[in-house]
């Protein structure tokens, strides 16, 4: 299972380098004003509509389903199961997009009303949006597709279509000058890459022999009222954590300008170990956990289920002490030039460090949500999603007053430790989490590790910042190299060091 964690991991780690890249040149060339606002509210609402209807909540009801029906129904009922989703899928996005294209300005009001005070940004907001929503529709296939070769353990494809979208926007902001402006490269960018990832899929899928094609979309089916019982509860778990999303971006369009930016670049950051290793860990984990309960291993899906969340949290853990420990130096090295100043970064700093407590929790929140969905039970996820939502969009309002723009990361930090604490306290309750004395020392190898890291984040960037020498550009840069290799080594001497003091050894399964 690990290999398969390092396979999706590795090409996802591709796709946010990439990311990066790509965030990097946008930020130069956008910098953090009113076209980048207007652009980032453009990218995030077909990705906002994408995270309710597909992704999570359709992978948590997809692939459970599909995988039981190619291990143990006759020969075909996968292949007529999906084809009748794909069907289903196709239709509904076809009427949502024709619904949503002449109502954007309204859409764009609801997501971002501060706007509605810049009429030249709204405006630009409405037309970019019309530009990217398209890619919702693709994006929905795309994700019915990668949990097809997700469950025949194909992990490689689905992992790595991403990167197409970041090579796509790439490209066209290198054209940017055939366009209005860069904002418009972009948004087409988007929407291009969305026919590019389909294909891919699609074309992996036929190669394997699996590819759904257009069906009677029976509703009446058994095993398609089975799969739409379990996916309510899951589309209405998204759609909460969807909301708080919803609230970052409805808040921030009423403060000054930049903090819609601000505010993506940091998640940007703080998404990339969440997409490297929380997304790759439960894309391995659910089909492996579902497969090992349905054929009676209940200790062996809590058996990797340890494994996947002990190596999440070892992976991630330095990421949190960075973003703790050095945000400033992050921000001006990464994203600080062109038109992105020194107040930008400063400002995006901020938000990552707030962004930076809730990355153990959004990690771990995976492999907790694995004993849920892996026995089709999205019922308790969505009660505890829900209530974690409710305190955190309570507490972004009380904590955007003092804080600005970081109060709204503070709140999503503290809803995702709730969110945690309740599932990990009802899995428990039930039996459906056993943790180990194998997690427990490998926690206990990261909490010495990272204090090691901490203390040379504080302690050792002076001594860095003394041996590199002064550059006239990229000197930031040098200095956050040089200081991550050196946490990296000791992070990494501390974690072994201490798994093999207790007779614990890393190994691949």
């Amino acid at each position: 299972m690990i290999r398969s964690i390092l396979s999706v991991g590795g090409w996802t780690l591709v796709s946010r380098v990439t990311g990066f890249a790509r965030d990097v040149v946008m930020a130069a060339i956008l910098g953090a004003g009113p076209v980048a606002d207007a652009f980032v509210v453009a990218f995030r609402l077909p990705n906002h509509f994408r995270a309710i209807f597909g992704e999570g909540a359709f992978n948590t009801a997809f692939v459970p389903t599909y995988a039981s029906l190619s291990e143990a129904a006759e020969a075909g009922a996968a292949r007529r199961f999906s084809d009748r989703i794909f069907t289903l899928m196709l239709l509904v996005q076809i009427v949502f997009l024709a619904l949503a294209m002449p109502a954007m300005p309204w859409v764009v009001k609801a997501l971002a009303p501060g706007f509605s005070d810049d009429p030249e940004r709204f405006a630009l907001a409405v037309s970019l949006t019309r530009i990217t929503f398209p890619y919702l529709l693709f994006m929905t296939l795309v994700t019915l597709f990668s949990g097809i070769l997700n469950a025949h353990r194909r992990f490689a494809v689905a992992a790595g279509a991403p990167i197409l979208l970041n090579l796509s926007m790439l490209a066209a902001l290198a054209l940017a000058s055939l366009f209005p402006n860069a904002a418009y490269a972009a948004a087409w960018g988007v929407s291009v890459s969305g026919v590019l990832q389909f294909a891919l899929v699609w074309w992996a899928c036929r190669r394997a022999g699996m590819a759904p094609s257009l069906t009677g979309p029976t509703l009446r089916d058994p095993t398609m009222v089975r799969f739409f019982k379990v996916l309510g509860p899951a589309v209405i778990g998204s759609a909460g954590f969807q909301i708080a999303a919803f609230a970052d971006t409805i808040i921030a369009s009423f403060l000054p300008i930049g903090a819609v930016s601000a505010l993506y670049y940091a998640d940007r950051l703080y998404q990339l170990p969440f997409g490297v290793i929380a997304i790759a860990a439960g894309t391995v984990l659910l089909p492996e956990m579902s497969r090992r309960i349905a054929g009676g291993d209940v200790a062996g899906a809590h058996a990797a289920q340890n494994r996947a969340a002990g190596f999440s949290l070892a992976l991630s853990a330095p990421f949190t002490i960075a973003f703790l420990t050095l945000p400033g130096l992050i921000m001006v090295a990464l994203f600080q030039r062109g038109a992105f100043g020194a107040e930008d970064a400063a400002r995006a700093a901020s938000v990552l460090a707030a962004y930076g407590l809730a990355l153990p929790a959004v990690v771990l929140l995976r492999s907790a949500l694995a004993s849920f969905y892996a026995r089709q039970d999205t019922m308790t996820p969505l009660i505890a999603s829900l209530s974690a939502i409710a305190i955190n969009v309570g507490l972004k309002i009380v904590l955007t007053g003092p804080y600005g723009v970081t109060g709204l990361a503070l709140a999503t930090a503290i809803g995702q430790w709730v969110n945690l604490a309740i599932l990990v306290a009802l899995a428990w309750r039930r039996g459906w989490m056993a943790p180990g004395r194998t997690l427990g020392i490998t926690v206990l190898g990261v909490v010495v590790a990272c204090l090691g890291l901490t203390a040379t984040a504080l302690y050792g960037l002076s001594v860095v910042e003394g041996l590199v020498p002064a550059l006239p550009h990229g000197r930031e840069i040098a200095v956050l190299a040089g200081l991550g290799l050196i946490g990296t080594l000791v992070y990494a001497a501390l974690l072994l060091g201490t798994l093999r003091a207790f007779g614990l050894r890393l190994r691949r399964a």
